[in-house]
């Protein structure tokens, strides 16, 4: 970020002030699961090189999210107010909780602690890779009627847009556990059944982490392999024996038809869009979102997506409001005089 601030401070600069919405409607093909997925609006201020986004869904993980009074604010040419420019630690990216009235810096360092604690969380869950593949992607129009075949178009808030089947994405996942003690094994199974017999809690984790933190002992050591030196070295190429535990691997692919709407009507750019996700992508959401937008779409802006987040969910994403605005305060993009540095509010982030 501090490399490419001089490029988003000119980029930004370069686009009018404006408000925008965004809506997040979230779905899901596991059973019981979409009853208790979570909806939000977030909103965008941009002034000058300065973003504002609040939002009410801070994170979203596969079975986990939390919610909140959430502004992340990217201030590109002044310091925050409250940051003297003597502080080490000053940043243009700050995070503000408006229900505890307190901040964060993006720049701020981890402690050990908090890196043991993400160690102990690691060695607790399954490892899951999940990445999205889009290079055999195809844009099709779809098409509207019984008899006479048109090409479909929809009003998405005040703008007319065309509607285009999005195929070939291809969501890969990877799931690896062959770290976890029985204990851990059981632990998860027993937090995904309450999840399910308990759903309506605003937060829940599959790690089955308990509330009063408690330090892991180490991992065993995996047995020792019993290749030799000589069968290591004359193995095939790119084919060497497997060294470590034994392995405990799960490979899923699944293909999505995603559905996008197109206007040429929308005020914004693609370009615009790309440099403002740019800023906001440590939301993990928003960083899918930006992962999507940067394939090469038809015509127009994409005013409506419905795009996999996650293995098992898939999000809409409405852009149903847009307005320029010259008239922004200053304070949107200013930290509160009356708000506290806390500097391990957003561990995640």
């Amino acid at each position: 970020m501090s490399a490419r601030r001089p490029y988003l401070v000119k980029a930004l600069e370069k686009i009018e002030d404006f408000y925008m919405e965004l809506k997040w409607d979230f779905q899901s093909w596991v059973p019981l699961v979409s009853r208790i997925l979570p909806s939000d609006i977030c909103k965008i201020y941009k002034k000058g090189s300065s973003i504002r986004l609040d939002t009410t869904l801070l994170d979203f993980n596969d079975m986990k999210w939390e919610r909140g009074d959430i502004s992340f604010v990217f201030n590109g040419h002044h310091i925050h107010h409250k940051i003297g420019a003597g502080n080490n630690n000053n940043s243009p990216l700050v995070v503000m909780d408006n229900k505890l009235k307190v901040y964060q810096l993006m720049t701020q360092q981890e402690t050990e602690i908090e890196f043991e604690e993400e160690v102990d969380l690691l060695m607790s869950s399954d490892v899951i890779v999940a990445q999205m593949s889009t290079k055999d992607v195809q844009f099709i129009r779809s098409q509207s009627g019984w008899i006479f075949r048109e090409d479909k178009r929809e009003m998405v808030g005040p703008f007319q847009a065309d509607v285009y089947l999005v195929q070939g994405i291809t969501l890969e996942s990877q799931k690896r556990r062959e770290h976890l003690s029985e204990e851990d094994l059981v632990k998860n199974k027993e937090a995904l059944v309450e999840t399910f017999t308990k759903p309506s809690s605003s937060s829940f984790d599959l790690n089955g982490m308990q509330e009063e933190y408690k330090r892991r002992e180490s991992l065993q050591p995996p047995p020792k392999p019993q290749v030799s030196w000589e069968e290591y070295i004359n193995s095939p190429a790119g084919c060497p024996p497997h060294l470590n535990r034994p392995l405990q691997s799960k490979c899923s692919s699944k293909a999505f038809k995603a559905t996008l709407a197109m206007s040429e009507e929308f005020p914004m750019t693609v370009e615009m869009l790309l440099n403002i996700l740019e800023v906001v992508t440590p939301f993990k959401h928003l960083k899918k979102l930006r992962e999507f937008v940067t394939m090469k779409l038809p015509p127009g802006f994409p005013v409506k997506i419905e795009i996999p987040i996650l293995p098992t969910i898939t999000a809409k994403i409405t852009f149903q409001e847009f307005a320029f605005r010259d008239n922004l305060p200053d304070e949107y993009f200013q930290i509160p005089p009356d708000y506290t540095e806390k500097s391990n509010r957003f561990p995640d982030l």
